[in-house]
């Protein structure tokens, strides 16, 4: 999620090392679409199966699985804590605190990755050309390993029935809660939910990681405040899903499938009722946003 840093000696080394992206620079990837349409054969570095072998992709792909396990382990346990405390707005609490803790994750895992640390984010890169397809591949394989395993952690640390009673803070649309006649289901209905994925996934990648994938806007902001940018969209758009609902239940938008993927996984059960929509509605936005981008005037693009 991380973009170009600016220039000068120190942030022209600092480009060099963090550069996620190893295709062509954002000046030149209209000229590469044009390119595809009359030339077969530009499928290739398109598809990049020479990436597969490469040892630095799978390096850089370590980084993915172990920034997205950090990721899935720290953020179930802010949605844990924050209901946990004794606050009137616990949304808000874990808004602030996942805003705080996407930054600095952003920070971390961008020098080596380029910091997607979501198959929403890589999906969307492959789809501009930013990245080939193998490179996306193997790192949403690796993003959801790391969802797995975070998962994994969390549930050794946090007893029974924190597990139960808080679906290892995991992506619900509903639960099960005692009522007057016995067990109901409260929550979200399916379709609400879809619509609140696509759009609050859009609006994280059009108002912030667009941001990283433009050479010129990342360059002129600084890697800090891309990855502040980034971290403080994420935590809007989690505080505005779970307060425009209001409903006991639903957990928020996931925008992120590796993160509900590794909890569906480890705590099963109705964690996969609706768990398509938490994959569906940041595809959909991806695609949305990859038609924004080719909508987009070349020339606004260029330098």
């Amino acid at each position: 999620m991380a973009g170009n840093a600016g220039v000068g000696d120190e942030e022209s080394q600092f480009n060099r090392r963090v550069q996620p992206f190893p295709s062509a620079p954002r000046t030149e990837i209209w000229e590469n679409e044009d390119a595809k349409m009359s030339n077969p054969s530009s499928l290739t570095p398109t598809l990049g199966l020479e990436e597969l072998l490469s040892p630095k992709v799978w390096r850089a792909s370590i980084a993915e699985l172990l920034g997205t396990a950090i990721l899935v382990f720290a953020i179930d346990t802010i949605v844990i804590s924050s209901y946990e405390t004794d606050t009137k707005t616990p949304n808000l609490v874990m808004s602030l605190v996942i805003a705080i803790f996407i930054t600095i994750l952003l920070l971390a895992t961008f020098p080596i990755s380029g910091g997607h640390i979501n198959p929403a984010v890589t999906f969307s890169a492959a789809l501009i050309g930013l990245v080939s397809m193998s490179r996306a591949i193997v790192y949403i394989l690796a993003q959801c390993m790391g969802g797995v395993l975070g998962a994994l952690a969390l549930k050794v640390v946090v007893g029974s029935s924190i597990e139960h009673a808080y679906s290892l803070g995991g992506c619900t649309l509903n639960v099960i809660a005692p009522g007057p006649n016995g067990p109901i289901s409260v929550g979200i209905e399916t379709s609400p939910a879809l619509w609140l994925e696509i759009i609050c996934t859009f609006v994280f990648l059009f108002a912030s990681i667009w941001i990283a994938f433009d050479e010129r806007q990342a360059r002129n902001r600084g890697p800090v405040t891309v990855s502040s940018i980034i971290g403080i969209v994420v935590g809007l758009m989690v505080f505005i899903s779970t307060t425009v609902t209001t409903k006991k239940g639903y957990a928020g938008v996931g925008m992120n499938p590796a993160r509900c993927l590794g909890p569906a996984i480890v705590r099963g059960g109705h964690l996969w009722n609706g768990h398509w929509v938490f994959w569906v509605g940041p595809a959909i936005s991806c695609v949305a946003f990859y038609l924004y981008i080719m909508l987009i005037p070349r020339q606004h693009i260029k330098d």
